[in-house]
């Protein structure tokens, strides 16, 4: 299992439709470009709080 640590954080503006813009830098370092497909899930802890937590998807051989 893997154990992650928190690296950067923003804050962003949610957007018509619910959109949000990851900051340029995050996408930078994550290889984040237009056209990847992403996937979002949402967490939750006990308090009932909530998170999202986005992924880039593996990129086709065509990508």
């Amino acid at each position: 299992m893997a154990i992650y640590r928190t690296l950067k954080w923003a804050d962003v503006t949610v957007g018509s439709g619910g959109r949000l813009t990851i900051p340029f830098a995050m996408r930078k370092d994550c290889g984040i470009q237009d056209g990847d497909k992403m996937t979002v899930r949402m967490d939750a802890d006990s308090a009932g709080g909530r998170k999202l937590v986005l992924w880039r998807n593996d990129r086709d051989e065509d990508d």
